[in-house]
């Protein structure tokens, strides 16, 4: 791979780490000290920001929300989660080939790498942290959840910050976001951005394919077949 600047941004839950029985259990507690009442059902997740979640989350339970929902419910997800630190470790797990793809990626001249997901911020950290991959990434570069933007525009956000912190420019086109869901190559396609999309999550190839992603992989397992594709989606 020839030494470009070259930005890769990955999403975490389906795509580095699986962690939804913790986020289920977050979630739960959160709501209930949140609205006061256990809850029943949770909305789907795959490709979709915290507040796309919460709020469907409150209509699936009968909740008629209020300005006040959503910050309070972040407050009690970010504790929720740091109270599961153990959990985390202990449950959660790193997806095949993901620790070994970040760390090739790593030792390729001019990338950065990064994350961008629809998790806040603290949990994003905790995640990756936990499970033994912030190490190579830039986590003050990345995008996150912060009740004002779609996943698209943290995608540039996520850019701007990268340039800012690095000193150099990272076009659409020299940005890889690397995810698992239909809504993820969505995101991707409006900012501008090439992806790498894997059938980690709940998505198939095909279905991957069908939304218009770039590249598709079964898994990460390939590491030589993730770098061969970000350099492809990045040639200039």
């Amino acid at each position: 791979m020839s030494t470009l600047n070259r930005l890769v941004l990955w999403n975490i839950d389906h795509t580095l780490v699986d962690v939804g029985r913790i986020t289920r259990d977050a979630y739960a507690e959160a709501f209930q000290r949140t609205i006061g009442r256990p809850l029943l059902r949770l909305a789907p997740t795959p490709g979709r920001t915290e507040s796309e979640i919460i709020f469907e989350t409150l209509a699936f339970n009968d909740v008629v929300t209020t300005d006040d929902h959503l910050p309070a419910f972040f407050d009690a997800l970010a504790e929720a989660f740091a109270s599961r630190r153990a959990d985390l470790r202990a449950h959660g797990r790193v997806l095949a080939g993901a620790r070994e793809a970040v760390e090739a990626l790593a030792h390729v001249p001019g990338v950065v790498q990064s994350v961008l997901t629809g998790s806040l911020q603290p949990n994003a950290v905790l995640k990756v942290t936990e499970l033994g991959l912030a190490g190579r990434l830039d986590l003050e570069a990345g995008g996150y959840e912060n009740g004002v933007y779609s996943k698209a525009a943290l995608l540039e956000v996520a850019r701007a910050r990268a340039g800012e912190r690095h000193g150099a420019r990272y076009p659409e086109s020299a940005t890889v976001y690397v995810a698992d869901s239909p809504r993820d190559v969505q995101a991707a396609h409006i900012a501008g951005s090439p992806i790498l999309a894997v059938a980690t999550g709940s998505a198939t190839e095909a279905e991957l394919r069908a939304a218009g992603a770039d590249r598709v992989l079964a898994t990460l397992a390939d590491t030589d077949a993730v770098v061969s594709a970000v350099a492809d989606l990045t040639r200039m």
